[in-house]
């Protein structure tokens, strides 16, 4: 079921929540301790930063799918963390980012931190509308992980929150890519910040994760086999995991992995980007930390070619992105909505489904939706959706939202029953998808029509729950279609909501997006 962490950050307290929340997440994910010091840090950093810049903010926190789909490469896990705030925003994100930068008279070790330590990170801010950072720590770092350094703060230990398990997410971490976002210069915003804590759990984390980098290499997490390190002081993982069923997420319709139960998350389909520059007002700079040519063809196993060289069966989907941001009602532990994407061939399906009501029972509703999803993934939204409703019968039902893209023809079909909202972006106009009334599992519609769309001109489509305003308006901004997916994902729920008006259901966004043109 989708577990999200949402951790509300108010004053100092919650700092340490957020570090709590983001270990067990890492716990669930199945990270290594190297990586879930790296993940605690993050959160740290991030949740401190929204008290000192923001006056406070949002941490979500959950197991997602890594940022690339890659066929072979079943198994990795991510912890997401997205911190969300309503502040002044940033004025010089570029700036932000260096390491030694402050405007709080701090360490200056805040954001530089979680650039460095993330498998994934993407941020968005405007002056005047806030800040949204997103940072995916996985299993299997993109090029090896970032050593903690000793400025870089403390992740102390806790306990694990108490959870259902989650299997695999299929995909791979092991390339990604880095989003920056910034606005026009003015007021100082969500800059740089460091904290401490305890420090014998602090020297801990941090000697683990150091480990891993003054030995030569680092032993692969599915194999045990060594791994030397790169060009780029970056470990390349060339070993193959070993295989899990996965949860909520994403996955290639052809492997094994598919046809289990798939987990709630977020992924990225597209490949590295180029390396970044400065970003201008309203712009998102796609950056690649380190995609260097040897990370990129270094072969990952799979069958020999006609050659007699090895095969690279870790292909990433071109051309295509997803992500999404997840937020429980009330700060439950489960939310009754999950999204996934799936892929057969030249078609890739989003969907996004919401339990009825909130709470464990809508959770198992919209989860049984997922698990279904990847046994269908090769047919028709309408032919899925259909399918679906057998497979629900026996739980509270959901509103399901199907989208699917054919990446050959480069035509989105859409179909929906319930209360799922879809909004399309093409060509400068956004358009509504309409969705039939109905209750998957429950009561389904005599007929079931989809409504098809060119897929061109800076596309962009969302899916959402009913937990964001009937009437609200989409993000803006002339980057929007190259921000990361949950990066969009979060500003439409920050944009749609408030402090004083926070969400009021359980409320998932989705994402599907065009790889930038930049971006190889």
């Amino acid at each position: 079921m989708p577990r999200v962490w949402d951790v509300p950050v108010r004053d100092s307290t919650r700092v340490h929540d957020a570090q709590v929340a983001a270990e067990g997440a890492a716990a669930l994910a199945g990270l290594d301790e190297r990586r879930t010091a790296a993940a605690a840090l993050v959160a740290t950093e991030l949740a401190t930063n929204l008290l000192k810049h923001a006056e406070g903010g949002q941490v979500l926190i959950e197991v997602v799918a890594p940022p690339v789909l890659r066929e072979g490469r079943e198994g990795s896990r991510t912890v997401q963390i997205a911190a969300i705030d309503h502040g002044p925003g940033i004025a010089d994100v570029p700036a932000a980012l260096r390491d030694g930068f402050s405007t709080s008279r701090s360490l200056g070790a805040g954001l530089g931190t979680c650039l460095r330590l993330s498998d994934d990170f993407a941020l968005h801010s405007v002056p005047g509308r806030g800040t949204v950072a997103v940072a995916r720590v996985s299993t299997a770092p993109r090029g090896g992980e970032a050593p903690v350094r000793p400025g870089d703060g403390a992740a102390a230990g806790g306990q694990w929150p108490d959870g259902e398990p989650l299997g695999a997410v299929a995909g791979d971490g092991l390339t990604g890519h880095t989003a920056v976002s910034g606005g026009a210069p003015a007021s100082a915003g969500q800059a740089q910040g460091t904290t401490a804590g305890p420090a014998p759990a602090a020297d801990r984390a941090q000697g683990a994760a150091r480990g891993a980098y003054e030995a030569p290499g680092h032993a692969h997490l599915g194999t045990g086999a060594p791994v030397p390190p790169t060009a780029t002081s970056r470990a390349l993982d060339t070993g193959t995991p070993t295989p899990r069923a996965p949860a909520h997420g994403l996955a290639d319709a052809g492997s094994p992995a598919s046809q289990a139960a798939p987990a709630h998350g977020s992924a990225d389909a597209g490949t590295p980007a180029t390396d970044w520059a400065p970003p201008t007002a309203e712009s998102h700079v796609l950056a690649d930390a380190g995609a260097d040519p040897a990370r990129r063809t270094a072969p990952l196993g799979g069958s020999p070619d006609p050659g007699g060289t090895p095969q690279n069966r870790s292909l990433p989907v071109t051309g295509v992105r997803a992500g999404g941001v997840n937020i429980p009602y009330g700060g439950a532990e489960y939310s009754g909505d999950a999204w996934a994407w799936v892929r057969a061939g030249d078609r890739v399906t989003l969907m996004l489904a919401d339990g009825l009501g909130h709470g464990p029972e809508a959770a198992r509703a919209s989860s049984a939706a997922v698990a279904a999803l990847y046994r269908w993934a090769h047919l028709s939204p309408a032919e899925s959706l259909g399918r679906l409703h057998e497979a629900l019968k026996g739980t509270r039902g959901a509103a399901v939202a199907m989208a699917q893209l054919d990446l050959a023809a480069g035509r989105l079909s859409f179909a929906g029953i319930g209360n799922v909202g879809a909004r399309l972006h093409t060509g400068g106009t956004w358009r509504h998808l309409l969705s039939r009334p109905g209750i998957v599992g429950v009561h389904r519609p005599g007929t079931l029509r989809e409504e098809e769309a060119d897929w061109a001109d800076d596309p962009l489509l969302i899916l959402h729950t009913d937990g964001l305003p009937s009437r609200w308006t989409p993000p803006s901004g002339p980057g929007l279609p190259e921000a990361d997916p949950a990066v969009t994902a979060a500003v439409t729920i920050r944009d749609t909501s408030s402090p004083a008006r926070p969400v009021r259901d359980d409320t998932a966004v989705a994402v599907l997006t065009s790889t930038p043109p930049e971006r190889p």
